[in-house]
């Protein structure tokens, strides 16, 4: 692929040196500038676009996640590897479909991972594929009902239709979209995703589980408060006493 032009956008000097150095060490990978600002950043890359940026997230004036949300509106975006010392925004590093997302102090190893990943992902978006699911992020963020999701995984980005998803189930801070023939782990709390979703389409019935309303078969009764859906995909659900009413209302 020839060599990789790279970005480090962090406020702190330190973090750039020692970022810079450990870098050095992928003879592969050219770097274009130190910024200190997100604005900084936007400098460069209006004069010399980046392929990777190595982004901090807590920064004075303005956030990382707030450029990396900029840049994913790109017709050709940078891949963004996160680099912070704090790990509480993970989940929003991944919802703008950072590649990675490294913790300081920076272990040799992990920068070896990401730096490798990068390359990978870097020979895969030459397709359509990623950068139609990197700008579907936009839509998808927009408080409109979005028609397809974007599912990251190590290595790809997978359009999935919201139409093909059946049900969908907790998992933490995952959501198991349960589509006919196979299932796929999509990093997003429930309750995010559910506003994403048309109403009109999709119904809770659990505080872990929201269906899709053509799905709905047959609802009974098992005594005790509790009741089980049944759904045309062959699903068996538990249902939480608060949403029945509504349950039944639908059928």
């Amino acid at each position: 692929m020839g060599l990789i032009r790279y970005l480090i956008v962090d406020d702190e000097a330190p973090g750039r040196t020692n970022l810079r150095l450990a870098l050095s060490a992928h003879p592969d990978w050219q770097l274009l500038a130190e910024c200190d600002s997100a604005a900084a950043a936007r400098v460069a890359l209006a004069s010399t676009p980046a392929e990777v940026i190595f982004l901090d997230i807590q920064m004075p004036h303005e956030s990382g996640l707030a450029l990396a949300r900029e840049l994913s509106r790109l017709a050709a975006p940078p891949l963004i590897i996160f680099v912070t010392a704090y790990n509480t925004h993970a989940l929003d590093a991944f919802e703008v479909h950072a590649l990675d997302y490294l913790l300081k102090p920076i272990d040799d190893q992990r920068l070896a991972q990401a730096v490798t990943r990068a390359a990978a992902m870097l020979a895969y978006r030459h397709g359509d594929g990623y950068r139609n699911a990197l700008r579907n992020y936009a839509a998808v963020t927009q408080p409109a009902h979005a028609e397809v999701l974007s599912v990251r995984s190590v290595g790809h980005i997978e359009q999935i239709r919201v139409s093909d998803v059946l049900w969908l189930q907790s998992a933490g801070n995952y959501v198991e979209l349960h589509l006919a023939a196979r299932t796929v782990l999509h990093r997003m709390p429930l309750s995010r995703l559910e506003r994403l979703l048309a109403p009109a389409d999709f119904l809770r019935v659990h505080r872990t589980v929201i269906v899709r309303r053509d799905q709905l078969r047959r609802l009974s009764a098992l005594g005790d408060g509790r009741y089980q859906l049944a759904l045309a995909c062959g699903a068996q659900l538990a249902v939480s006493e608060r949403y029945v009413r509504e349950l039944k209302a639908c059928m």
